[in-house]
């Protein structure tokens, strides 16, 4: 008898499940975001204070992603880059001009210079590879044509490791082969003047990538490796597991983190991995935690979830793989519009205090 009646408590709970979340849907209060990846709004940060007597240590790479317009506006707003100037390099030959790059096999190239005492040559291809397809060869956004190939062109040799480790990285992220350039700079044409802050002259111009992310920090995945099935296991508590591991939902107003609004950092109880700041977390009243947006759009997955005869877009963290929640589009209208439900069993809270002295001082400006 007992046994029936766990599953008939069993199934009701089931049924009011899948009922509450259609009446939440019917009212629209939680109206799924299904269009695949969103495109999260442009990050106000903190102005980054630098000592005017600091060691400028500058350093310069070449990096070709496609129409330079964008390339250029989209690194001229990375914290610790110098200068971005648009270009030709590695064509045949040292003189070339934008109407004749087709015929002399020249690249639309960005030079980077940089002060690396303030951000590195990995942080910032890692900048790079977040803005291109690096499997489309000879092709990027709308563009095509050899001119819109992707590469990267260094002068000092030293800067080859960094790069082979970046692509060797870059690689498990993709089924295709990555057909991005890696070479010495042959030689690098500055562009007309017409072509410098081209973006900045025409706000409304022509751009294939998404300018908004550039403020967004990059956050290294090699750092927070994924523990093996055991660890795992061994690791989390049973309800953790049951949520990362097998896609269940924690119950609402009833979770650790979903009315704290303390000052800090939310990352993946699995690998550390950085998800979420306090910054963005507000009271939405359905009783998980909720974020206008992930801390970094690198740190997160979507895919498409049609359980409960529902269509939404659940949330995963990227090098954990671990079940965090969905993603709405009934968030806050002057932070993007968008709804991050995560269940407080898939993150733990990291103090502000305790940021440097776990590893994510580097992180202090998006909590700030």
């Amino acid at each position: 008898m007992e046994h029936k009646w766990k599953l008939w408590l069993f199934i009701v709970g089931v049924v009011l499940l899948i009922g509450g979340a259609s009446v939440l849907i019917q009212k629209g209060q939680a109206k799924a975001f299904s269009q695949g990846k969103p495109q999260l709004p442009a990050k106000k940060v903190k102005s980054t204070k630098v000592d005017p007597n600091a060691p400028v240590d500058q350093k310069v790479i070449y990096l070709a992603g496609g129409c330079f317009w964008g390339v250029e506006e989209y690194f001229s707003q990375v914290d610790g880059v110098l200068d971005a100037v648009s270009g030709y390099a590695n064509g045949r030959g040292d003189t070339t001009n934008y109407q004749l790059i087709h015929q002399t096999g020249h690249a639309e190239t960005v030079e980077v210079a940089y002060d690396a005492n303030r951000i590195s040559l990995k942080e910032l291809l890692l900048h790079f590879f977040r803005i291109i397809d690096p499997t489309s060869l000879n092709k990027q956004g709308n563009d095509r044509g050899s001119q819109y190939r992707t590469g990267i062109y260094y002068t000092d040799k030293a800067d080859l490791a960094i790069i082979d480790e970046v692509f060797k990285e870059k690689a498990k992220d993709y089924k295709k082969k990555i057909v991005v350039e890696k070479a010495p700079l042959k030689h690098f044409i500055k562009a007309e003047d017409y072509h410098q802050d081209y973006l900045k002259k025409n706000p409304n111009g022509y751009c294939h990538i998404d300018i908004n992310q550039a403020t967004y920090p990059v956050i290294d995945e090699s750092k927070y490796p994924k523990p093996s099935a055991t660890e795992i296991k061994e690791k989390l508590s049973a309800d953790e597991y049951r949520v990362t591991q097998k896609n269940e939902t924690e119950k609402a107003f009833s979770n650790r983190y979903w009315d704290s609004f303390d000052a800090g950092i939310y990352v993946d109880v699995v690998t550390g991995e950085p998800l979420f700041s306090s910054k963005d977390k507000f009271e939405s009243g359905c009783g998980w935690p909720s974020f206008s947006r992930p801390i970094s759009p690198d740190v997160v997955r979507y895919k498409e979830d049609k359980s409960f005869n529902m269509t939404r877009t659940e949330v995963r963290s990227r090098s954990g793989n671990s079940h965090l929640g969905h993603v709405f589009t009934d968030g806050p209208k002057d932070q993007g519009g968008l709804r991050y439900c995560i269940n407080s069993l898939s993150i733990t809270f990291i103090p502000k205090s305790d940021m440097e002295a776990k590893g994510y001082g580097y992180l202090l400006s998006s909590v700030e």
